[in-house]
């Protein structure tokens, strides 16, 4: 177990460290998003950080890496297209977010050095994600004996080991980081704050204004009584045209779906299937063998607790007797018949110690075993104790210097030979056993707790559409493509009697969208089809056939004013509203003295409000008011304001008195917060500049 047991224990954690970069996913994953517009491009590169491709099978590779990290984690034998595409798109984010850094760092001449790298290791202040892949799971202590003996283990392999390979990009990712994490302590360090910005971020956290407002609120104006000209929108869309900064290409489709569903009958096929197997499971001796001819699912039958087996059955199997079947059931899209082979009684909980004898250093499995069954004869006569030999015969290093102790863990811990032995045995007892990573002698020290264990033999049988369901609804997928064109497709969609739907903004590497699950091939047709394009083929997306035209197409970059027109009308009205209210309340202001005066005037009460700090400008019953909170902080005692146009309406106001803060006493605290706030922005600000200059394409649309 030497080298197999750390290798087995370590690698998927070493994997996740290979996948996950601590600190370029904390900068990446928010400032990354799908990178790039579509473009032409190589079909064998997915996109390029500069001049750095970044090739399509080194891509998909670490995105099946990832995946099979995913599923050893998740205990998930199968992952759904959504998380497939999670999956691609952090993959996405580390090699841009690696790529861009290492130019960095590259630039600047940032260097780790070996003993610096060591100290990563095993040094009394390790790497974070060497201290997360070592940890030991029994005392959650680090242990860095553990390192040492991975590393020792490593240098045993062959170099084309594929383990060996995972160590190297384990040591090369957590080098990166480091350099990353230097680069960033530079920047940290550029950030600085002087004691007049502490002072300003003092006084708009306590400053107090007393003010009085008067509101004309754009719902007085129905949008009936507003009418919209072309330079309307042309004077909102130029004041806001930073706002419509497109980071990626989008695409906008409408879509028909035809049903294709397993039917009543269908599941009436699948469910008299089953019930013809009843009479041959009750009377079956052999039920593991059933399983395995009869069931699409060919599980081994394993002992269970409550809360492992399937819902339906969950509580009704611990209560009763051998035997009992139940079903045909409905679960998770399969028809089932379940049938309790075996209960009994088991520990909760097992502790546990080995020693571990491998076959490749005694020569063979039968001398392993031999030896082993020496150890065992030298412990119950009494000449040696257990933790005595453990240190002495154990490849197992990490628990043999604790004379093999493994700690308490619970079923399902361990491989199952060890699992077994370990839960059907009984305190005390002395066993050996073999698994994969050799012979184990074995003792029970303790077993706690006592609860009720079921094996069920289940036999399930996929509910799926028959083929006539399929063909006719196929049928009514094609014959409506038949009919449509880009000039009549919402049109003939009415005229069969077809809802019509909509899936808005899709993104390029999008693999599902509204009511399609697993819609990548259509996903794909958008992206390489014409604005008003109808599809040339019905798409299967899982039980449904789809028709679908693609209706919008908006570009990378700042979108046009056409693009957005209808999105921004109702903000185009209420600036429209913001200008006829000013000029309400700035016709009110003719003659008047004072704020109540002009409200009287203007048809608005006023309303007084106490204790508003700048560094909140909420108006209490509203919302958030920047510019009238603002203008209040920039007024002089007792000066009505302009008409102030804000989120509710438009204002006019006046301060009554401002109440200020005792005097700054530790402006280093202050310079401390402000520095902290003003930093993390400027991460992110920093990687979408780096990200802007080094030129990131994106060709995942085209080539996954």
């Amino acid at each position: 177990m030497a080298v197999m047991g750390y290798l087995r224990d370590r690698m998927g954690k070493i994997v996740a460290g290979v996948i996950g970069l601590s600190l370029f996913a904390f900068i990446a994953t928010e400032a990354v998003k799908s990178g790039g517009s579509f473009f032409k491009g190589d079909n064998n590169e997915v996109g390029s950080v500069g001049d750095e491709k970044i090739p399509l099978d080194k891509f998909n590779a670490s995105v099946e890496q990832n995946l099979a990290q995913f599923k050893q984690q998740s205990g998930q034998g199968h992952v759904t297209a959504q998380i497939t595409s999670y999956v691609q798109d952090n993959t996405w984010n580390q090699f841009v977010s690696k790529a861009i850094f290492a130019k960095e760092v590259d630039r600047l001449g940032i260097t780790v050095g070996g003993n610096e790298t060591q100290d990563m290791l095993t040094g009394p202040t390790p790497n974070q994600r060497v201290m997360q892949v070592f940890t030991n799971p029994q005392t959650g202590k680090f242990d860095p004996s553990s390192v040492i003996n991975a590393q020792n283990a490593v240098k045993s392999l062959r170099d084309d080991d594929p383990q060996k390979a995972r160590w190297v990009d384990f040591i090369t990712d957590i080098i990166d980081a480091k350099r990353a994490e230097k680069y960033m302590a530079l920047i940290a360090n550029g950030v600085y704050v002087n004691s007049l910005d502490a002072k300003d971020n003092y006084d708009a956290k306590n400053r107090l204004a007393n003010f009085k407002y008067a509101l004309l609120e754009y719902a007085s104006i129905p949008d009936s009584k507003v009418s919209l000209t072309d330079a309307d929108y042309s004077s909102y869309y130029d004041e806001h045209k930073n706002e419509f900064k497109n980071p990626q290409e989008l695409r906008t489709i409408g879509y028909v779906s035809f049903n294709a569903a397993p039917s009543k009958a269908d599941s009436a096929v699948v469910k008299d299937q089953l019930t013809k197997l009843l009479p041959d499971f009750i009377a079956s001796k052999d039920d593991s063998l059933f399983v395995q001819i009869n069931s699409e699912t060919k599980a081994p039958l394993t002992w269970q607790h409550k809360g492992e087996l399937d819902p339906r059955i969950d509580s009704l199997m611990l209560k009763q007797n051998p035997g009992f079947i139940y079903g045909p059931y409905l679960s998770n899209g399969s028809y089932k018949l379940a049938k309790l082979v075996e209960t009994r009684m088991s520990p909760d909980s097992v502790k546990a110690r080995h020693i571990l004898i491998a076959p490749t250093g005694t020569g063979g499995i039968q001398q392993a075993l031999a030896k082993a069954d020496s150890l065992k004869k030298i412990i119950q006569s009494g000449k040696s104790t257990f933790a005595a030999l453990a240190p002495m015969f154990s490849v197992d290093k990490a628990s043999a210097v604790k004379g093999g102790e493994l700690g308490t863990f619970g079923r399902g811990a361990m491989v199952a030979p060890f699992d077994n032995a370990v839960f059907e045995g009984k305190k005390g007892d002395l066993k050996i056993v073999t698994t994969q990573f050799g012979v184990h002698l074995i003792e029970i020290e303790d077993q706690k707790g006592s609860s009720k264990i079921v094996k069920v033999a289940t036999v399930d049988k996929p509910l799926t559409a028959s083929s006539a369901t399929q063909s006719v609804a196929y049928s009514k997928a094609q014959t409506f493509l038949a009919s449509v064109n880009k000039d009549n497709f919402d049109a003939e969609a009415t005229k069969e009697g077809f809802k019509t739907q909509k899936a808005d903004d899709i993104t390029g590497i999008a693999s599902s969208l509204p009511g399609l699950i697993d819609a990548r091939d259509l996903v794909r047709w958008v992206f390489k089809a014409d604005k008003g394009e109808v599809a040339d083929q019905v798409f299967t997306v899982d039980d449904q056939y789809v028709v679908a035209h693609v209706t919008a197409i908006k570009p990378k970059g700042i979108l046009s004013l056409d693009v957005v027109k209808d999105k921004i009308k109702p903000e185009v009205i209420k600036q429209v509203k913001g200008k006829m209210l000013s000029d309400k309340f700035a016709a009110a202001t003719n003659g008047s003295s004072s704020i109540e005066q002009i409200a009287q005037k203007a048809g608005a009460k006023v309303t007084p409000v106490q204790n508003i700090v700048f560094a909140n400008p909420v108006i209490p019953g509203s919302s958030a008011e920047y510019k009238p909170i603002g203008t209040v902080f920039g007024l002089p005692v007792n000066k009505i304001s302009k008409p102030i146009i804000g989120q509710q309406g438009v204002y006019v106001l006046v301060a009554n008195s401002f109440i200020n803060p005792a005097p700054l006493t530790n402006a280093v605290r202050e310079k401390e917060q402000l520095a902290g706030a003003l930093l993390q922005r400027a991460e992110g600000q920093l990687f979408e500049a780096l990200k802007d200059k080094d030129n990131v394409k994106d060709n995942r649309a085209k080539v996954l």
